[in-house]
């Protein structure tokens, strides 16, 4: 019991929670749910193209009203009552029924927040992962934004949100290596971060794996993306074999938040695997929804549909849900 409080205080002081105290009514409060997706054939080839019309959205089986619909790095639209579209319209006033808040232009694209391991277990293979970095920063669709963050012990934000390359990849180089590794630590205020941004954002970590001075478990800091519904892609520079714990858990924390895990131990390995997911935001679909009434608040399991006769011959890589905030 006493591990339980301390992790939970733990977890309050990290995201900036309040604890109340044990009789505290808590109301589950339902925000837009944004949700990312890719579909494949049967060869694993992207299939593009698709309508909305062609998905059905599941929260715990109840169908959902979809709300926009995006393919790509392509400017989402507003899906209307009749069925019709139009481009996505953000309302200055809030109060405008309907409407969407936020900035039009943070819906456009995806929000990538790297975050790069510079501990010393990274230490001999730092140059080549800087290297490998900055190639997948340049090589970003226009509309994307990207933020950079480095770990060892401590989180150092080396460059905050932007489009603008160039102090991306100035803020990569200024890294150095050194020091224990906090990775979950690192994952989760990274995840904090992305959190607070509207619109499409992924998390990458590009890490060799073993961690040695993290104060949160993974398992905790995965079920934080998973609600977040922030996707998370690793990069692993360790062989999958000699580190077992770390391949299990990084393969667990990709797949329940539909990103994908890799492990890369060469220059040119590490290279595909970022081409890879390049590909992979190129290719997604988003939709989001404002979740129907539901008595559920616990986990809410999520099921994306395709409606067309082919739905049988193609695979759908979506997170499987989430959990309502309290407050």
């Amino acid at each position: 019991m006493r591990k339980f409080a301390a992790l939970l205080l733990l977890a309050a002081a990290v995201l900036g929670l309040t604890l109340y105290a044990q009789d505290a009514v808590f109301k589950v409060k339902v925000d837009m749910v944004v949700l990312s997706f890719t579909v494949t054939d049967s060869k694993g080839k992207y299939v593009n193209g698709l309508k909305y019309t062609d998905f059905r959205v599941l929260e715990d089986g109840i169908v959902q009203k979809l709300a926009t619909f995006a393919e790509g790095n392509r400017p989402p639209v507003q899906i209307l009552d009749d069925g019709s579209t139009k481009p996505l319209a953000i309302a200055d006033n809030a109060a405008k029924e309907g409407e969407l808040k936020g900035s039009s232009d943070a819906f456009v694209g995806t929000n990538v927040f790297v975050l790069f391991d510079t501990s010393n277990y990274m230490y001999r293979s730092f140059v080549y992962a800087s290297d490998a970095i900055a190639d997948f920063v340049r090589g970003l669709d226009k509309a994307d934004s990207v933020a950079v963050y480095t770990f060892s012990r401590n989180l150092t934000r080396a460059a905050d949100l932007t489009r603008d390359r160039n102090f991306a990849i100035a803020g990569l180089r200024k890294a150095v290596a050194g020091d224990d590794s906090a990775l979950y630590n690192g994952l989760l205020l990274t995840l904090r971060d992305a959190a607070k941004v509207p619109g499409r954002k992924v998390v990458i970590v590009f890490s060799n794996g073993p961690d040695n001075g993290s104060m949160v478990a993974p398992d905790d800091v995965r079920s934080v993306a998973e609600d977040e519904g922030i996707p998370i892609y690793v990069i692993s520079t360790a062989e999958v074999n000699k580190d077992p714990i770390s391949s299990g858990v990084f393969r667990r924390i990709a797949g329940r938040t539909g990103g994908k895990a890799y492990f890369a131990k060469t220059w040119q390995k590490q290279v595909e695997a970022f081409e890879s997911i390049r590909e992979d935001l190129g290719n997604s679909y988003t939709i989001t929804y404002y979740p129907q009434t539901n008595p559920n608040d616990g986990f809410r399991k999520i099921a994306v549909e395709i409606k067309s006769d082919a739905a049988k011959k193609l695979r759908v890589r979506a997170r499987p849900g989430y959990r309502p905030r309290t407050s």
